[in-house]
């Protein structure tokens, strides 16, 4: 792991499910600020053509590796999902072996289709929450990026759109915090993982908001305190 303002950051991170289009684009981000990133799959040639995919984009020199989800949790320092909610429970189980002891950042929103502009939140409260559950008290879960549109994240521009981090302890909160300033982007502490439900429950809405309007990239900012951005 290396170290930023005396934080402790992970040196490998891998991006479970990562052969969507968030997960690509946040290993992009990552790779280019100097982390080496893992793409997980449940099918190795997935994995590996996403990472591919990923590398074509990067200067000379520097690649994305893809692994099995199971192999890519357990080599990297700090494990970030990124799956469809139907499947959820399913991966946690899986991949519970090799989490323990690190950071687990879960970036799924609990959308049911067909109605995803409605706010359907599972038993445990929050998707974050339900991973807290089934991979125990062991594990750091974060709560994080489920309101950053992917339109953006895969080009070299500015991301109109901040990130709220929600997490089990103050520390691995600033450890994304930091992860997310990486990645070119704007995080806030939104407090204890119990506040996951507001952050996933508000992808609905911005779901919504982008049917209204056509556009594929509604997001929020947090106006009223000073923005390290604007500094």
């Amino acid at each position: 792991m290396s170290e930023s303002s005396g934080i402790v950051l992970p040196k490998t991170i891998a991006i479970l499910g990562g052969t969507g289009k968030e997960g690509k684009g946040l290993a992009y981000r990552w790779v280019k600020a100097g982390f080496e990133v893992i793409i997980g799959s449940r099918q190795i040639e997935k994995a590996e053509a996403a990472a591919a995919e990923i590398s074509d984009l990067l200067p000379e020199g520097i690649s994305v590796i893809g692994m099995l989800n199971e192999v890519a949790a357990e080599k990297a320092n700090l494990v970030v999902m990124t799956v469809p909610f139907a499947v959820h429970k399913q991966m946690l189980e899986a991949i519970k072996p090799y989490v323990q002891g690190k950071i687990f950042v879960d970036v799924t929103v609990p959308l049911v289709p067909p109605k995803v502009t409605k706010v359907q939140m599972p038993e445990a409260g929050s998707a974050s929450l339900e991973s807290q559950q089934i991979l125990g008290e062991n594990v750091q879960v974060v709560a994080a990026f489920q309101n950053i549109s992917y339109e953006h994240l895969l080009h070299n521009e500015p991301v109109n759109c901040d990130v709220l981090v929600c997490g089990s302890g103050k520390s691995a909160r600033t450890v994304v915090l930091e992860l997310v300033k990486a990645a070119g982007l704007v995080g806030w502490d939104a407090g204890v993982l119990e506040n996951s439900v507001v952050v996933e429950g508000m992808t609905s809405i911005l779901i919504n908001i982008n049917k209204q309007f056509g556009v594929a990239s509604a997001g929020i900012r947090i106006t009223g305190v000073p923005r390290p951005d604007e500094a």
